[in-house]
């Protein structure tokens, strides 16, 4: 068979150059040598004044380190290497102010190459920009996780985190209190200015779960007018503070909407992890059971599971 070559050296260099995504040639140092593609303009800018500089010299030290421990890795690896990664203004030297104002991400497909380049170790770096893909994630993630008129977590949200702190409770005997509460005379406020205002005196009621609560707090809307904050590293006597200011606050604030939120107040049951509790549910059980007891008194109040 005689021997052809498919391309010469410029076209092979212009199939290179034609790459939608750039490509790197980064030495074990971190010394960009080379850069290949990157022509989708909405996504790249041109590189070509990276070649000869570091990514110590390119990038923020915490974010060049990071880089050139998965250098290291393709280098120890030998295979392909799959990263995914984000990049801010602040992470590119000279670009706090004049860098994208939104968070970029990439993926980045690593392979060592088998041969040296400048006399070090080196890898192809190929950087996708998956911006796009992450933002679509995130949407799908918040549609699955929020409740869509109150903002806060939904059911499915709210199980899945319960769950996950009476595993640290049952590992690490690590406290946390529940309150489940819902709005006192809702039907009421359905019944006579109708759904709409129903819908504003949930949202004003989780309004104020966002504003009066701690960072670390979770709180949902588990259905119809009820809500479940859990409060982490909490006990029921610390949580009680926080329940009743809550309660207050929300009083308050349904009250200064006007006619419909006359009387919409809030009744609450308190409850903790205990020792005997076989499942996550056991405690929303007995902060439910607790929650009937405060209707029963009277409404307006929180009272704490026995």
């Amino acid at each position: 068979m005689r021997d052809e070559t498919l391309f010469s050296g410029n076209q092979l260099a212009a199939v290179l150059n034609a790459l939608p995504d750039p490509a790197f040639i980064l030495t074990r140092s971190g010394r960009y040598m080379a850069i290949f593609g990157g022509i989708d303009s909405r996504y790249y800018h041109d590189g070509s004044h990276l070649i000869g500089k570091t990514i110590h010299e390119v990038l923020a030290a915490d974010k060049a380190a990071w880089f050139q421990c998965e250098i290291d890795k393709a280098l120890q690896d030998q295979g392909l290497h799959i990263v995914e990664y984000g990049l801010e203004a602040r992470d590119v030297k000279g670009l706090e102010t004049d860098g994208p104002a939104y968070h970029l991400w990439f993926e980045g497909r690593i392979q060592a190459l088998d041969f040296p380049v400048n006399g070090e170790d080196a890898v192809l770096w190929v950087a996708s920009n998956i911006t796009a893909r992450k933002e679509l994630e995130t949407r799908l993630r918040m549609l699955s996780e929020i409740d869509s008129l109150s903002g806060l977590l939904n059911r499915r949200k709210l199980m899945n985190v319960l769950a996950e702190h009476f595993d640290t409770y049952e590992r690490y005997d690590t406290p946390m209190s529940m309150l489940i509460f819902d709005i006192d005379h809702f039907k009421r406020v359905n019944d006579e200015h109708g759904h709409l205002a129903g819908d504003v005196v949930i949202r004003t009621a989780a309004d104020v779960c966002r504003c009066e609560l701690r960072s670390n707090d979770a709180p949902a809307r588990l259905g119809g007018d009820e809500f479940v904050v859990l409060m982490p590293h909490t006990t029921c006597a610390q949580a009680m503070p926080i329940a009743e200011r809550l309660r207050q606050r929300i009083a308050e604030t349904l009250h200064a909407l006007g006619s419909i939120g006359d009387g919409a107040t809030i009744s609450g049951g308190l409850s903790e992890f205990r020792p005997d509790d076989e499942t996550c549910e056991d405690v929303l059980k007995r902060g439910d059971d607790a929650l009937y007891q405060a209707k029963r008194a009277g409404r307006n109040r929180i009272i704490c599971a026995g």
